[in-house]
């Protein structure tokens, strides 16, 4: 009986010594994800917003969307400067996907 309870307090002490060895995460494991500039971020929102716009009036070009999913790749990877002119790109596109809803069509009357 003396034997268990000396192992059983033997396994306890080097679980909770086990735990006291694991190191805390640090800041730069917690930041591990590249970041972007303000301005790249605030270009990447717009365009988002643009391109749910023009999907939701039909008028969505796939360049449009090809540069928008090329801006959130470029954000990922932490490159504000791609990010600012793929998301540039998407929302110009975006815009004049929508003002082709105003064109005359092309259809015989």
């Amino acid at each position: 009986m003396q034997k268990s309870v000396l192992t059983l307090a033997a396994v306890a002490f080097i679980s909770l010594a086990g735990c006291q060895s694991m190191p805390a995460p640090t800041q730069k494991q917690a930041e591990s994800k590249p970041s972007i500039t303000p301005e790249a971020t605030a270009a990447l929102t717009q365009a988002e917003t643009d391109i749910k716009a023009a999907k939701s009036k039909g008028a969505l070009w796939t360049t449009a969307d090809d540069n928008l999913k090329k801006a959130q790749a470029a954000a990922g990877k932490g490159d504000s400067e791609a990010t600012i002119k793929a998301a540039k790109n998407a929302s110009a596109m975006a815009a004049l996907g929508i003002a082709q809803l105003n064109y005359p069509t092309t259809e015989m009357k």
